[in-house]
């Protein structure tokens, strides 16, 4: 296999490894990696790091690099243990996805559609295969994470439309929707210390000290969600939705490595 750094190099981007005591807080498994991926900042811009653990036992291997995208599938194995990530580029940045480990995936086209979800590749069906991973095609709009697909026949009644509302999964910065209107979903309490959100239920529970730690939101987890207008985002272009597109997220919050980020909104 192709080594890790001539790969990276291959689609422009720079990768640094460092030794770390413990893997880093932003990756919160239960049970943790005992390395982690992300993307940082130097004075010579975005770079990806890759932190091990010093007695790591995994070993990682480049699987497929497409340059003419700047996109790489990366496998972590250790033992019978594999996990895979794509690294790539989009529109301004790079990023890192945890692939779900259900999906046979060994190149990059097999991890882009591995992160879509099953309505989205349903409907590319319709498309021809040149056109799938296009930001835009004739049957869906993406901006990072999420997927627009037309709803013409949503009808919502005026007073439950919102006006410049977020749409966020996890920790992420938030995509902000001209027209938003959301229905079912389950209603949970939000704040620093649980970022993911409580049930309502595990709220109840909490002291009153508890409660008064943290600055607390209502939200609603995985709900049905539709948006209509303007969707701004400071890593994205903006997208023009004419009429009520329903919104889905990619899947990488199905694989192990990403299973803590849930579609919060």
């Amino acid at each position: 296999m192709e080594g890790l750094a001539c790969a990276a190099a291959r689609m422009g981007a720079r990768i640094k490894i460092v030794e770390v005591e413990r893997t880093p807080a932003w990756s919160r498994q239960p049970r943790m990696l005992d390395f982690a991926l992300n993307v940082k900042t130097d004075r010579h811009g975005e770079y990806f790091e890759i932190s091990l653990e010093p007695k790591s036992e995994t070993e990682l291997m480049v699987l497929d690099v497409k340059p003419e995208i700047r996109h790489l599938l990366l496998l972590s194995r250790a033992g019978a243990e594999k996990h895979r990530f794509l690294l790539g580029h989009d529109e301004r940045h790079w990023f890192v996805a945890g692939i779900p480990e259900r999906a046979p995936v060994s190149t990059v086209r097999d991890a882009l559609k591995a992160l879509k979800p099953e309505a989205v590749s349903n409907l590319e069906n319709r498309v021809r295969a040149r056109v799938r991973d296009r930001r835009s095609n004739a049957v869906r709009i993406r901006q990072g994470e999420w997927f627009f697909l037309p709803a013409p026949d949503l009808v919502v009644p005026p007073l439950l439309i919102l006006r410049d509302e977020p749409l966020r999964r996890g920790n992420g910065k938030p995509h902000t929707c001209q027209e938003l209107f959301r229905t079912g979903g389950e209603t949970v309490y939000v704040s620093g210390s649980a970022s993911n959100g409580i049930s309502e239920v595990e709220f109840a529970a909490l002291s009153d000290q508890e409660r008064r730690r943290s600055n607390w939101r209502v939200m609603r987890r995985n709900p049905n969600v539709y948006v209509r207008g303007r969707v701004r985002h400071s890593d994205h272009r903006t997208v023009e939705l004419d009429g009520w597109h329903q919104v889905l997220s990619n899947t990488e919050d199905q694989s192990y490595a990403m299973r803590n980020i849930a579609f919060l909104d």
